[in-house]
């Protein structure tokens, strides 16, 4: 079978800002254009040189990146009604951007022509054939035909006489673009079909540009790939405006991995997909989506114990693909719905699993705890200490004896609140007592603890808490509901959850800080 290959366009930098809450700086912009490259997009989509300084500072400033060949694109519209191309600011400004590539949309839609431009239908084409005319003096140019499948299926006359004019003036790429996200595969395919057919006789390269509104962009892609495109535009996790564009991430593993015929990126391998993904996800400032296929957390998470029976023997039985080929990785979750295999699976590193009735006093003890809020799916270290305990293999490296917080004082002349802790601990035969301000309670109980314990855990210093997350685990209890605290650390070599539960979120925080501190030591003292 003869192999296809697909390019692949990315917009993340354009349309996917369109996305509500994301917005990146211009070093943003440039470390996730360079990333791209690394990984072998084919088109980087920079932005828009007219709208703001930002964009235009980006395309000067990306010619000085090694990107491996991927090609750069401005994007820009059709000239101004009534006004020459060489004249148009907006064409002027692509111009400038000085970029191998240009995308220019048009308006493919006779609605759209005479309602929203508010010019005649051939005054439309004529905008369209004069702008890449003008732009293909200076640059390959992608004509994106908005509003395409809306506009075929109301009038496919003239959609097609907008691509035809784009194609004549010397377009190498027409791409058509489901803007509004409201079509169906089957449609995507005829019509993308008939299209092919009518260029048959031209070296042209056809494109497809999916939004998501009705959850169908991958699919509708996939339809286009089969029905004869040779190129996907869309935005990593599938940022965008309103429900977002297709996912590319989903879209180059299934076009890669699942159907037969086609290769992207080169043929290069996607053992960075997963890395790409959250790189997008922590530039933005937005949280990953677990359950996202093939990159997500959840992707390749199993929980249930008879899933995890299975796995265990054959890794097929509950995975489509090994995780690896992504860069994912395998995860085995403890819980109320756990067997034996999951405490098994997650407890091999302590060389316990031939300890059957330790298998089964863990999982009762997960019940239990599970059952007064407890939840060990992000809380890996305070699960390895419960394992510890219960194999009688935990030594505490202090205790906890007391902690007293005073919170909500103002300094008034500054006009700045703080928190105070106070803890005291024994360490071996000695009691400390210490004290520190913070920005809040659980600051101050972090602070002073630290001050407690790093004389004597010099260790300590590298570790920091990454995030901290609170909820209400019977909220029909009102203020006297049990409050879960999350907590991730981190230190330079790694991560790790732990988890208190109690009435007082104080509490509840206090547990999980210590779960935190103990984790850290045994895994650095083992």
């Amino acid at each position: 079978m003869t192999t296809r290959s697909i390019e692949i366009y990315d917009t993340t930098l354009r349309d996917g800002t369109q996305g509500e809450g994301v917005s990146f700086s211009l070093e943003d912009k440039l470390n996730i254009a360079a990333r791209l490259a690394e990984i072998g997009i084919d088109f980087i989509e920079g932005g828009y040189p007219l709208s703001n300084d930002k964009d235009k500072a980006f395309f000067k400033q990306v010619r000085q990146l090694d990107l491996q060949g991927a090609r750069v694109c401005a994007f820009g519209m059709t000239r101004r009604r009534g006004m020459k191309a060489e004249a148009d600011p907006g064409m002027q400004a692509l111009v400038a951007a000085e970029t191998p590539a240009v995308t220019m949309v048009g308006k493919t839609s006779d609605y759209h022509a005479t309602n929203v431009l508010g010019v005649s239908l051939e005054e439309n084409l004529d905008m369209i054939g004069e702008s890449v005319a003008f732009l293909r003096r200076h640059a390959e140019v992608l004509y994106d035909a908005e509003h395409f499948f809306d506009g075929w299926k109301a009038n496919p006359e003239y959609a097609i006489q907008t691509l035809q004019a784009a194609v004549d003036a010397g377009a190498g790429w027409v791409v058509l673009c489901d803007t509004n996200g409201g079509s169906l595969p089957e449609e995507i395919a005829q019509i993308v079909g008939q299209v092919k057919q009518h260029f048959a006789d031209r070296e042209l390269t056809i494109g497809i540009h999916c939004h998501n509104d009705c959850e169908l962009a991958v699919a509708n892609s996939l339809a286009a790939v089969d029905a004869g495109v040779n190129q996907v535009q869309g935005t990593i996790n599938g940022i965008g405006e309103r429900c977002g564009n297709v996912d590319l991430i989903s879209t180059m593993a299934n076009l890669a991995l699942k159907k037969k015929g086609y290769q992207v990126l080169g043929g290069r391998p996607l053992t960075h997909l997963t890395e790409l993904s959250r790189y997008v996800y922590e530039t933005a400032n937005l949280q990953w989506r677990s359950g996202q296929p093939f990159v997500g957390q959840s992707a390749f998470a199993h929980k249930g114990g008879m899933h995890v029976h299975a796995v265990n023997k054959a890794a097929s039985t509950y995975e489509h693909i090994d995780p690896a080929v992504v860069g994912n990785e395998r995860r085995i979750l403890v819980s109320e719905l756990s067997g034996r295999s999951n405490i098994i699976a997650l407890t091999t590193k302590h060389d316990l699993q031939d300890d059957k009735e330790l298998m089964n006093k863990i999982l009762k003890e997960v019940v239990r705890l599970e059952n007064q809020g407890y939840q060990f799916e992000s809380a890996g270290g305070s699960f390895d200490l419960l394992v510890k305990r219960l194999a009688g293999t935990f030594t505490p490296h202090f205790e906890a004896i007391k902690y007293r917080i005073v919170a909500g004082d103002r300094d008034a002349g500054n006009h700045v609140a703080f928190a105070e802790a106070i803890v005291k601990l024994r360490v071996g035969d000695v009691l400390w007592f210490d004290a520190a301000e913070g920005h809040g309670p659980v600051n101050a109980l972090d602070a002073a603890l630290r001050k407690a314990l790093q004389g004597e855990f010099p260790e300590l210093s590298e570790m920091r808490l990454l995030d901290y997350k609170v909820r209400v685990v019977d909220s029909g209890a009102g203020t006297a509901a049990h409050i879960r605290v999350n907590i991730e650390s981190g230190d330079k070599h790694d991560t790790w959850g732990t988890i208190g539960v109690s009435e007082n979120i104080i509490e509840a925080s206090w547990k999980a800080l210590v779960d935190a501190f103990e984790y850290k030591l045994h895994k650095t003292r083992a």
